[in-house]
């Protein structure tokens, strides 16, 4: 079985941050366990990434890139050979554009 290196960007880790302070100004402990959760499902993605579906946006953006969701949110990642890269996790409602990756 073959074993994939997860890496996440700055962009992506940004993210988690922002989300963890944005959701603990109204509760810590909800916040730190959405955080803990969101970290153990992009863990999971050592194994069988392409088991994520490919994002709706990749016709459009013209690259396959595909998500796994927890709740609002959407890890995106695209896979490279045996890397897996986590590019950002977003809140589902918000549109992608290529700009969204170059942050």
């Amino acid at each position: 079985m073959q074993k994939f290196r997860v890496e996440i960007t700055a962009s992506a880790q940004s993210d988690i941050q922002e989300i963890f302070h944005y959701i603990a100004a109204d509760n810590q402990r909800a916040a730190a366990k959405l955080v803990l959760e969101i970290e153990k499902q992009i863990d999971t993605l050592e194994k069988f990434p392409a088991r994520c579906p490919i994002i709706p946006e990749s016709f459009e953006l013209g690259v396959e890139y595909r998500h796994v969701l927890y709740g609002h949110y959407r890890t995106i990642f695209r896979i490279e050979a045996s890397r897996v890269i986590i590019l950002r996790v977003i809140h589902g409602s918000r549109l992608l554009s290529l700009e969204t990756f170059e942050r």
